[in-house]
């Protein structure tokens, strides 16, 4: 009885698991949806750019809410972060096609946040 509750439980743990990781790939995923136009001057990319209207207000910059992270925008620096269970991890610089597909320095500029990237 006991062995078979101890594999019952392993299951659910590795299922769990799974769920969390999947969820995880799925909010980084679903922040750009965009593709193609990796190449200067970034033309030709298919898919819809941000909606920053659409995006969650801070008060340093833009929050796309996911169902297990959270991606922060910082308006004043242009670093990406990654939020979660209160955890926050800087992930990378706004890269030159984002800025240029995207425009969050326009969008952060029109919000009312003082840019500096």
């Amino acid at each position: 009885m006991k062995a078979v509750m101890l594999k019952a439980m392993a299951l659910f743990g590795a299922f769990m698991l799974l769920s969390l990781l999947t969820g995880v790939v799925a909010d980084i995923r679903s922040f750009d949806e965009t593709r193609g136009g990796y190449e200067p001057p970034y033309a030709g990319f298919t898919g819809e750019p941000i909606d920053w209207r659409r995006l969650d207000r801070g008060p340093q910059g833009f929050v796309k809410r996911g169902h297990v992270i959270d991606v922060l925008v910082h308006c004043g620096t242009g670093m990406i972060s990654l939020s979660a269970f209160g955890f926050e991890w800087s992930w990378r610089q706004v890269s030159p096609r984002a800025l240029a597909v995207h425009q969050p320095r326009e969008a952060c500029r029109q919000a009312g946040y003082t840019t500096r990237f």
